[in-house]
């Protein structure tokens, strides 16, 4: 009797019938809890039968609310709201969102801007959907990774002349605050080339994000463009829900084999909703407070992206915020080890309106070897060592008790920084080509030597 229930497709694999298949997807009977104990934050509520990540809807006297499901417990669950504005009490009914824990995703979010739970913020009426991911991303496999051996012009010389990136690459802009990293990021998405750019603002301001949806939609190719946006006053459930569903758009375009730029702005953010959450379920606080889940998802948010065998790549920006310049708090360290590079921006280069602030001898592209030709990369060590050798005797040169002629190598340094810091200057609509950066580097350096 229930080899009736099964059938076999023209390939020979064996599959549930499709009559138990609408039996299993009918909501026949549909689960319930009650909600038991509201806090700030958070809801307790008896069930219903749920797990992580889920979506339930609790039934309020104006309406319904969406909540995640942040912990499980015998007999209980931990619901962190997804909306503010009503009233919850003791009583109230819990039912599971059926698909809670996946995600829209298709071409209709082309040249769209949305939210952290898919809905279109841009007033252009729905989104279309043409399929449904899990939000939790498929995983590639360690083997099924390929690095491209691509390069990923920036136009930004600082960074394709010293600091070269490659398609598929996962990098961090490590920034305290005020020191330019909006705009840099702004000019990553205008000037990288890619088929498609998923942007995802978590926890940021809506001024920012109308600002750069605006210069974004007026642009000719706006449609290779989706905006993801969880602004500031939204709940920690969808600050961080929403890098989560950008990845998931990101992934179906990279499965078709397109390049994709994924800037993600900020990480710190992410973290932080990330904290609210485990302190609400109940995870006890760590460093800086920090819970647990935390340090378990940013592993997982940044091995989402990469290339794959299959031809697609994820190339992935993520900023992560400081709150200090000297970049020693544990999100920062936690990135600086997941990631295949980082570049710092520098208080004290925007101070001196040197923009973009890039401190070059303190970051890092762990791809570059890969991309550079040998007299390319050679020439990049001779800059950003000048630079280093510059910065070590800094004290005494501009304290006036460095003497010329003292040391043949500090007085090249010191010969070669202007050039190189003219070089590495560049307003935000200087767009590069990777000729002129390469040729403007050599000439740099060629005219300190020769004096």
């Amino acid at each position: 009797m229930a080899d009736a229930f099964l059938a076999i497709r023209g390939d020979g694999a064996v599959t549930v019938h499709p009559f138990l298949q609408q039996l299993h997807d009918a909501e026949l009977v549909r689960p319930v809890g009650v909600v038991r104990m509201v806090r700030h934050g958070h809801v307790e509520a008896t069930g219903p039968n749920c797990a992580l990540g889920d979506l339930c809807e609790i039934a309020c006297d104006d309406g319904v609310l969406m909540a995640e499901v942040a912990g499980v417990e015998d007999g209980s669950l931990t619901l962190v709201p997804l909306e503010q504005g009503r009233q919850l009490r003791p009583g109230m009914r819990v039912h599971p969102v059926k698909g809670g824990s996946a995600a829209a995703v298709g071409d209709g979010f082309a040249g769209r801007a949305i939210d952290g739970l898919g809905r279109a913020i841009d007033g252009k009426g729905p989104v279309s959907r043409d399929a449904f991911a899990p939000l939790a991303g498929s995983m590639p496999g360690p083997l099924e990774r390929v690095a491209t051996g691509r390069r990923l012009t920036t136009g930004l010389r600082a960074i394709d002349g010293l600091l070269t990136l490659t398609e598929g690459q996962r990098v961090g802009v490590f920034a305290a605050a005020g020191v330019g990293k909006t705009s840099l990021i702004e000019q990553f998405a205008r000037q990288i080339a890619s088929d498609r750019c998923v942007l995802c603002l978590v926890g940021e301001r809506g001024r920012e994000v109308e600002s750069l949806w605006r210069v974004l939609s007026a642009r000719a190719d706006a449609t290779r463009f989706t905006l993801v946006a969880a602004t500031s006053d939204e709940t920690a459930a969808v600050r961080a829900r929403a890098p989560r569903l950008a990845l998931s758009l990101a992934e179906y375009w990279r499965d078709r084999g397109e390049h994709v730029l994924l800037i993600i702005d900020s990480i710190t953010r992410f973290a932080m909703a990330q904290r609210e959450i485990g302190l609400a379920a109940g995870e006890p606080p760590t460093v800086r407070a920090y819970t647990p889940n935390v340090f378990a998802a940013l592993p997982r948010l940044v091995e989402r992206c990469g290339a794959v065998q299959a031809g697609g790549a994820i190339t992935a920006l993520m900023t992560v915020l400081s709150e200090t310049d000297d970049l020693d708090d544990p999100i920062v360290e936690v990135m600086k080890s997941l990631l295949d590079g980082h570049i710092l921006l520098s208080r004290t280069l925007a101070e001196r309106g040197h923009f973009p602030a890039i401190d070059v001898s303190r970051s890092i592209s762990r791809q570059a070897a890969k991309v550079m030709d040998s007299s390319h990369a050679a020439v990049a060590r001779s800059a950003i060592s000048q630079l280093g050798v510059y910065e070590e005797a800094r004290i005494m040169i501009e304290s006036g008790v460095y003497k010329a002629g003292s040391n043949a190598e500090i007085d090249k340094a010191i010969e070669t920084r202007e050039r190189l810091m003219d070089f590495l200057r560049q307003s935000q609509n200087d767009n590069s080509s990777f000729s002129n950066t390469l040729a403007g580097l050599r000439n740099a350096l060629r005219i300190a030597a020769n004096g």
